[in-house]
């Protein structure tokens, strides 16, 4: 390498770096921690991994597609859509939804960002109901629409209705609405007149309804998925994940299902070639190996109770959760709890209203350690 001139150092320092636009200069980039723990409890993902077996069928999937990597990928995905659309079919009771209704991304993060850039921008408005995921401002920020909240209902359910959703779009009159079953950081599952109230005013101003259910596998048995409404909303899109139940948060796999038209929309905003060759057959392989990837699920939803229950023992006020985490309020600072859960290789996550922590249901193991070290960091 070689090295830099005294002279050149001087220039250099004198530059001016250039202005990035409005919204973006002293942002900080989203990033919840990422820290050596035993017990890493703080964004939501499945404890549990694949399988040996599963891991060599991926591997042995991701080497026969590295054998054309010298071509661009199928850039539509036909067939991981098709493969999305009869697992949803299985998983919900729906009839199995075309390829042309189902879209995927890296990620339901770029599902958002794209169905923003295509139904948001200047002089667009989008809705969402606080405490909502943190990342759903930036998404309207960076595709220049602008995001306005209203309000959940009051601690610990924070419930959302009908007449208050109603309510919301006849006060904001959005082109977009973001509803979330079960919600993060919440964990609050929504009925489905809550998304037909919404859905129905939207028509009107010919509005888009997204529901986004990343963590809708979780829901406990009886509460409904959106997608059941698809039918008879053509202006409603239902967003998925495969980073929870799937265990496949290292993928980045999200999608959606909508009306056609809806999809062939969103293909106008995509990037060239945005699903890589290597996402597509391990996103395939794993819907193909659903029953063991999707095993845990129960396990975890047990967990999930069971840990409430404690939490409820204790005194903490907790939100009733249909997803694989708890939103409970401390006795103390937060953030004294946070640090001191942490001085103990817990990591949690600070989130939502003032006073509360998100706790990830991890494996038996991790839920006892964190049970332990809560004794000691928040006591009674």
């Amino acid at each position: 390498m070689v090295p830099m001139s005294a002279n050149s150092a001087s220039t250099l320092e004198n530059t001016v770096l250039p202005a990035p636009r409005d919204g973006i200069a002293h942002a900080a980039p989203y990033g919840a921690p990422q820290l050596e723990v035993a017990h890493a409890l703080n964004v939501n993902e499945n404890p549990y991994g694949p399988s040996p077996e599963l891991a060599a069928a991926i591997g042995r999937a991701a080497t026969d597609a590295a054998v054309g990597l010298n071509r661009y990928p199928d850039r539509e995905a036909l067939g991981l859509r098709a493969d999305l659309g009869a697992y949803l079919a299985e998983e919900s009771g729906i009839p199995a939804p075309a390829a042309e209704s189902v879209w995927a991304a890296n990620g339901s993060n770029e599902i958002m960002h794209q169905l923003l850039l295509a139904y948001g921008g200047p002089g667009r408005t989008a809705l969402g109901f606080t405490p909502h995921y943190s990342m759903y401002p930036e998404y309207g920020r960076d595709t220049y629409t602008d995001w306005v909240t209203a309000e959940r209902g009051p601690a610990p359910e924070f419930a959302l209705t009908a007449e208050a959703v109603t309510a919301a779009i006849e006060q904001h009159r959005p082109d977009i609405v973001v509803l979330t079953s079960p919600n993060n950081p919440t964990g609050t599952a929504l009925g489905l007149d809550v998304v037909e109230a919404a859905a129905t005013a939207l028509a009107a101003t010919r509005g888009l309804l997204v529901v986004d259910e990343a963590y809708g596998e979780f829901r406990r048995d009886g509460v409904p998925s959106a997608l059941t409404l698809l039918p008879v909303h053509r202006n409603l899109v239902v967003s998925r994940t495969m980073s929870k139940a799937f265990a496949l948060a290292g993928a980045r796999l999200g999608y959606l299902v909508a009306d056609p038209a809806i999809v062939d929309t969103v293909r106008v905003v995509r990037l060239p070639y945005h699903l890589s060759a290597i996402t597509q057959a391990v996103a395939r392989t794993a819907l193909a190996h659903s029953e063991e990837l999707l095993g845990r699920v129960a396990t975890l939803r047990s967990e999930r109770d069971a840990l409430a229950e404690h939490l409820v023992q204790r005194g903490h006020e907790v939100a009733p959760s249909d997803a694989n985490f708890i939103l409970f309020r401390t006795f103390t600072d937060r953030d004294a709890v946070f640090e001191a859960l942490l001085e103990r290789s817990v990591l949690v996550r600070a989130v939502g209203p003032a006073g509360w922590l998100r706790v990830s249901i991890g494996t038996p193991q991790d839920n006892a350690a964190f049970r332990t070290a809560l004794e000691e960091a928040d006591p009674r």
